[in-house]
């Protein structure tokens, strides 16, 4: 029992920023139709952004929390800068082409940074000083202690409120009003007057955002970053963004936090060797009793 309710916390955990880096994937398709398949390397960027602040701001002598906040806002920043300029010189041109198009676009630059980041930082792991150490014990055996720690509590808060947040935005601010306009019919919404390019370019910003979040997160968990680390991750948010219905946010967080917990779940009882192939057989099975997802509604257009 002390083993599961472990891997019970690790998964939550670990589908905490799966989910964050879903609704990077779910925002933008929700409005253009468009998989973003370089949103993962965004997240292995950010993740890197991190890491160099990180070391740079530390040297100056900084204490922890202040360090954390300067950190999270500057990589948050820069990341969505990247993604700004992403979305402009590979993305807008090709909006209205055939549908491929974009998709190709995509995977070229997913390519190009996973390239920029192996050429500027090397290919080998880059790792950070250990943070956070402190843990909460909360059950004591003989044989396995349970233990949550200061960093996993820290990543679950911040994805609840940051899901609260943007769930906020979306639904009662007037972006979130134009953004809904757009995935609904965005000639239709340029023609009542709202700015699709400004519209879209934001929510580009916003799932570039939360992925550095997600970067951030990812790095202080597990203290390590590599250039490759944008796929695997990327992919099994896609999946999280897809099992929890593609176009809705609390859909994301919950398909992310079914992988995390599949995932370990599977590695502690059975192979960690197979995690990955159990997490993607339950995807497949759920979609194909429930294609629209957990929480998807009926009518979106699948991929």
């Amino acid at each position: 029992m002390e083993v599961f309710l472990q891997q019970l916390i690790n998964g939550v955990t670990l589908g905490s920023i799966y989910g964050l880096i879903a609704i990077g994937y779910t925002m933008v398709y929700g409005i253009i139709g468009m998989v973003n398949f370089a949103h993962g390397d965004v997240f292995m960027l950010s993740a890197f952004i991190a890491l160099l602040l990180l070391l740079l701001m530390k040297s100056a002598g900084l204490p922890s929390g202040v360090l954390f906040i300067l950190v999270l806002f500057g990589s948050m920043c820069i990341t969505a800068l990247w993604n700004f300029v992403i979305e402009r010189v590979a993305y807008r041109r090709l909006r209205g082409s055939f549908r491929l198009a974009p998709l190709i676009s995509a995977i070229g630059m997913s390519t190009f940074l996973s390239n920029f980041v192996t050429v500027t930082q090397g290919p080998n792991n880059k790792s950070i000083p250990p943070l956070l150490e402190k843990v909460i014990l909360l059950t004591h055996d003989n044989s396995y202690d349970v233990t949550l720690s200061y960093k996993q509590i820290l990543i679950v808060t911040v994805t609840a409120v940051l899901l609260a947040a943007f769930w906020f935005v979306v639904q009662k601010t007037p972006l979130g009003r134009a953004q809904r306009a757009c995935e609904q019919d965005a000639k239709m919404a340029a023609l009542l007057g709202v700015d699709v390019d400004r519209t879209i370019a934001l929510t580009f910003v916003i799932g570039a955002a939360l992925a550095a979040v997600a970067g951030f997160l990812f790095l202080l968990q597990y203290g390590v970053v590599k250039s490759t680390d944008g796929f695997v991750p990327g992919v099994k948010a896609f999946t999280a963004a897809v099992l929890g219905g593609i176009g809705s946010l609390p859909g994301a967080v919950l398909g992310g936090l079914a992988i995390g917990l599949i995932e370990t779940l599977w590695g502690q009882y059975f192979s960690s060797d197979y995690k990955d192939v159990a997490a993607f057989s339950i995807l497949a099975v759920t979609l194909i009793f429930m294609p629209s997802g957990l929480l998807g509604r009926p009518d979106v257009e699948k991929v």
